[in-house]
């Protein structure tokens, strides 16, 4: 029985030019976390990130439409004397999760790391995200047992 062709994943860095399309789905992923839609203000703090080189997008693509995007923040690790990138944001259009968009987003960034020499990537998520914490594991990340991990609320 012939299976329906499936459209390839297209990963690349987003431009200026893709803003509009990564604020949609960065506003969706807001929603996700509990967080009001607002549209311009989502593309207003990309639109800043960028232009400050404050931030790496990934924008996949399928079939030429917008389906997810991965957000990278640099740090660096004094103890390597490196860089790290914070995987900071991760989203895939509800419909086609488990589709392979989240892993081509998770390997650009991966390349993204090792093509600037980082001493590794490292993310947060929370506890109760199963989805993503077995999207995680099963593309080789491991949870941090050396150190706990801290934050404060401002």
């Amino acid at each position: 029985m012939p299976t329906p062709h499936t459209p390839s994943i297209d990963v690349s860095r987003a431009k200026a030019t893709d803003l509009d399309e990564v604020a949609n789905l960065f506003d969706e992923y807001r929603q996700f976390y509990g967080q009001a839609t607002d549209l311009s203000a989502a593309r207003a703090f990309l639109c800043e990130r960028v232009e400050r080189s404050e931030s790496v997008i990934f924008l996949a693509r399928q079939a030429a439409r917008a389906v997810g995007f991965v957000q990278l923040f640099p740090s660096f690790s004094s103890v390597a004397l490196q860089p790290i990138w914070i995987l900071n944001d991760l989203y895939v259009a509800p419909e086609l999760r488990r589709s392979g968009v989240a892993t081509a987003l998770l390997t650009s960034a991966e390349t993204h790391a090792l093509h600037t020499n980082a001493a590794r990537l490292v993310l947060a998520t929370a506890t109760d995200n199963l989805p993503a914490r077995t999207l995680y594991e099963s593309s080789g990340w491991q949870q941090d047992q050396a150190f706990l991990h801290y934050l404060k609320t401002l």
